[in-house]
């Protein structure tokens, strides 16, 4: 196999560690090199930016899908199981200790490859053919995919539609000079609880009523519960059911969802544990209910987001819901406008699921506050230790770390942080 190293060599070299990325790392006179598919113990040539490997590692094993090592959404498959574990729970214990937390890290808790229910595609139209697929490493040209290790086999199954409908939306600008080069589109495919919900964006405008009937057409051949494009749904078969802690929601085209649902289940029930016999429970960065929910089943919750449409679908969802709690649904950005400390006195506990970027804001309102115990959840390592970093200055001390390997072969991980105050 060969491999693109990060800069122009000519050696031949060791690899003595593995990055945060999944790159093999050799240390060279001017400087660490990372070469990607390679593993600690071997010997790779470099020559001119390309590596080659020379000897193998006994945790190598054949990766399980035929288009790893091009397709850009796995980094991981070529190493052992338990090197892989070890990895990723590594990466999670140098966040930490990059803030000067040296914290024991709690087993991984694992879920099954073929288990995302959720896939963001991207499709170009190259002649009269459709490619559909991932990014390869390190390009921008897609990778034409006819399998995928880490997807719902549900979402593999319809990408021969998937590209039909593509071809339908973009053949009709294959002549236009302006556009000639971006022929493409975006697809955000979810499995719900019927089938999946599939979201297309290409900013096509209005479609005329011909293209809105073929896409149904092929929508309803493919078993498809909605078609939405460009943000207007153009099919529906029944209502886009998901359930979410036990509770019916209808998620809007594209919103955030935990990618797996196995791994959903382990969050909430690593956030349960821990909150406990709390009565008042701020549940931030919401979304639609993942937390929520299953919170409300012995908490008062205060459910906040800055996405409209989530809060809409909890809301509804909450109000037709059975054996829950009160939850109060609102919208607040919470990057600009973090619960305040006066705010917080009224929970007995906080949950925080932000976006890769973090709660900074929020974690320094939280750390002034006497809310005796947070819950902090991230599929970022690093700014989850930059935001537990900030608590703990504060005075709250790390009861236990957990990682959850959502993304399977991938570098990311969730991560679970409880801390309790004193």
């Amino acid at each position: 196999m060969t491999a693109t190293v990060d800069r122009a060599q000519m050696a031949e070299v060791e690899i003595v560690r593995l990055g945060a990325q999944g790159d093999g790392i050799a240390e060279m006179a001017g400087g660490p090199i990372f070469v990607p598919f390679a593993l600690p113990g071997e010997r790779w040539k470099v020559t001119n930016g390309e590596a080659l490997r020379v000897t193998s590692s006994p945790e190598r094993v054949a990766p399980p899908c035929p288009h790893f090592g091009i397709c850009g959404g796995c980094a991981v498959q070529h190493m052992s199981d338990a090197a892989y574990v070890a990895w990723k729970k590594s990466n999670v214990a140098e966040a930490f200790r990059h803030r000067g937390l040296d914290v024991e890290i709690a087993p991984m808790l694992r879920v099954a490859s073929g288990s995302r229910r959720r896939a963001v595609l991207g499709a170009a139209l190259k002649g009269r053919d459709v490619v559909l697929g991932l990014r390869e490493e390190g390009e921008h040209k897609l990778v034409d995919l006819d399998a995928c290790v880490v997807m719902d086999p549900a979402i593999v199954a319809v990408f021969h539609p998937l590209r039909a409908m593509v071809r339908l939306l973009l053949a009709p600008h294959a002549k236009s000079k302006k556009r000639s080069n971006e022929l493409n589109a975006r697809l955000t495919v979810t499995r719900l609880d019927a089938g999946l919900d599939v979201s297309i964006g290409v900013s096509r405008g209005v479609l005329p009523p011909d293209l809105s009937a073929g896409l149904a057409t092929l929508a309803d051949h493919a078993r498809l519960v909605r078609l939405s494009v460009d943000g207007d749904t153009i099919y529906m078969r029944g209502r886009p059911v998901l359930t979410v802690g036990g509770v019916a929601t209808e998620p809007p085209p594209s919103v955030f969802l935990q990618a797996v649902p196995e791994a959903e289940a382990k969050l909430a029930g690593l956030v349960i544990d821990a909150v406990g016999k709390s009565k008042r429970v701020a549940d931030l960065f919401s979304g639609i209910g993942t937390f929520t929910f299953p919170l409300a089943r012995k908490s008062e919750v205060l459910a906040l987001d800055g996405d409209k449409k989530a809060i809409a679908a909890l809301d509804y969802a909450a109000k037709h819901a059975q054996g829950l709690k009160l939850i109060e649904a609102r919208v607040r950005d919470l990057f600009r406008e973090p619960l305040s400390r006066t705010e917080l006195v009224a929970f007995d506990a906080v949950v925080f699921d932000p976006p890769r970027a973090g709660a900074s804001a929020q974690a320094a309102s939280l750390a002034k506050s006497k809310v005796p115990l947070v819950v902090a959840v991230s599929c970022n390592p690093a700014t989850l230790a930059r935001d537990v970093r900030v608590l703990v200055d504060g005075g709250y001390g790390i009861v236990r770390v957990t990682p959850v390997d959502q993304f399977v072969f991938t570098p990311h991980v969730e991560v679970v942080a409880v801390l309790k105050l004193g």
